[in-house]
């Protein structure tokens, strides 16, 4: 291993952490850091004091580039986007920092809001540090980063059930589902759940969010009397985004179904059917 490689491998996970955040993508993330590396292998490092902060800043900077020329494609995105879903196996769960809705609502901010906030507030770096990766004044970086607060607090449920409990939540919702139990699925959901799927006009999904109970149990009473439903379909138990989910495979493929609970119900779910979002699944 190089000295390059031996210093840039211990920020290896922050570095794709950072950049995950930014593009919501598991596959720019890897290629954002791998850029990243490139550029620190070419460095003079020796006048470089702290190389997790050059590094930050490097993949911040590469992300804000990647950004302005992903707005126009994000704007013509059929249905739904959903951020590629990041799975640990059972047992491992991810922070709740990367949970959908929360990676949902860093992509409404502006790209320099969601840098802001996520190198101060999830990085720890001072603000004087995000002003200059940002190439901003200290004051409009702190505006930037309570502007992005604001929104993030909006999107965070008001009780976080802990692990065990929306365990046990998300597979009794998968249970139900896949028995076709109408009944228990309606008393799991929370009033003003909703349902999100992202199947990116390659596969079939509902192209705007079901908002309500009434309105999400009526649409999974039609998919699951279905005759095609359940079909050869198998459920691997995963933490997807750091919440309960499942890693579904049938016969179109992998999907994912991701459950977020909260106040004791669920509030959210997440389905990823677009085949691109799934490759590193596959």
């Amino acid at each position: 291993m190089t000295d390059a490689a031996r210093d840039f491998e211990p920020h290896r996970a922050d570095l794709v952490q950072v950049a995950y955040r930014m593009l919501g993508s598991v596959a720019e993330a890897e290629d954002v850091v791998q850029d990243a590396f490139l550029r620190w292998n070419g460095a003079a490092r020796d006048g470089v004091e702290s190389p997790r902060a050059f590094l930050i800043r490097t993949v911040t900077r590469l992300c804000l580039d990647r950004l302005s020329s992903a707005r126009a494609r994000r704007e013509e995105y059929v249905g739904t986007w959903l951020p590629e879903p990041l799975v640990e196996p059972e047992g491992t769960g991810l922070a709740h920092d990367l949970s959908v809705a929360l990676l949902v609502t860093l992509q409404r901010l502006s790209p320099l809001e969601r840098a802001a906030f996520l190198l101060h507030d999830v990085f720890d770096m001072e603000f004087a540090d995000v002003a200059g990766v940002l190439e901003r004044s200290e004051a409009a970086v702190r505006q930037l980063a309570s502007r992005a607060r604001g929104h993030v607090r909006d999107a965070r449920p008001r009780f976080r059930a802990s692990d065990e409990e929306a365990r046990r939540l998300a597979d009794a919702f998968q249970a139900a589902l896949t028995s076709g139990d109408v009944g228990t699925l309606s008393r799991l959901l929370a009033e003003d759940a909703v349902f999100y799927a992202d199947g990116g006009g390659k596969r079939a999904a509902v192209l705007q969010p079901i908002e309500g109970r009434a309105a999400i149990v009526q649409f999974l009473e039609k998919i699951v009397k279905h005759p095609a439903f359940p079909g050869a379909k198998a459920y691997e138990r995963a933490w997807i985004n750091g919440m309960p989910g499942f890693v579904v495979h049938g016969p179109e493929g992998v999907e994912t179904l991701a459950i977020e609970i909260g106040d004791g119900l669920v509030v959210g779910i997440y389905a990823v059917r677009n085949p691109d979002k799934l490759r590193h699944l596959s």
